[in-house]
């Protein structure tokens, strides 16, 4: 197996309408204004991640931003902010979480501020990630989990070309105590 720290990964992607760049420790208040933003709808669809159940503060934000840093260098998770290149805006957050190095394969997952939903942002930074994943990773197979009933997500799986492989049923318990479910897509490389 690689080992996952002599690995080259860029620090920054750029596709037509973003810059996808690995987080910073002065990006905390723009973070915190984007997770105040979307704190509602980020807490009705991805509920289960510690930093969407704190409380939302800047000082939060900074810990955010220095554990992703972390994360990045140690390879242990690729997360990377987007912003909008014509205007500097951060826009969400787009990674690559949960590398398997010695397959390998990676998982796909986003995040937009709610004022930047429904602009491709999402469909756009999951292509020039899982591009990215197939051809300089060599990952075999990048994977999309979204709970069943974001439709949202699922749309931008479709829209990107991940085929639905299952639905894992009463996985979890959604934030009203309900049992959820899981929808796992995949997307493999072209074949030549």
């Amino acid at each position: 197996m690689p080992n996952p720290l002599t690995f080259s990964v860029p620090h920054s992607v750029e596709t037509p309408r973003l810059l996808l760049r690995s987080f910073r420790e002065d990006d905390a208040p723009a973070l915190h204004d984007a997770i105040v933003e979307s704190i509602a709808e980020l807490r009705s669809t991805l509920w289960a991640l510690p930093w969407v159940d704190c409380e939302q503060t800047l000082e939060n934000a900074l810990v955010r931003c220095r554990q992703a840093q972390a994360n990045f260098l140690n390879r242990a998770d690729l997360a990377y902010l987007a912003f909008e290149k014509s205007s500097g805006r951060l826009v969400g957050s787009i990674g690559l979480h949960r590398t398997d190095w010695e397959l390998p394969r990676t998982e796909v997952g986003y995040w937009l501020r709610t004022s930047a939903t429904g602009k491709g942002y999402a469909a756009e930074g999951v292509n020039a990630l899982t591009s990215w994943a197939f051809e300089r990773l060599g990952a075999v197979r990048v994977e999309l989990v979204t709970d069943e009933a974001n439709m949202a997500s699922r749309a931008v799986a479709e829209r990107c070309g991940f085929i639905l492989e299952g639905v894992h049923r009463s996985v979890r318990r959604g934030p009203d105590g309900s049992l959820r479910n899981r929808c796992i897509y995949a997307r493999f490389p072209a074949v030549a």
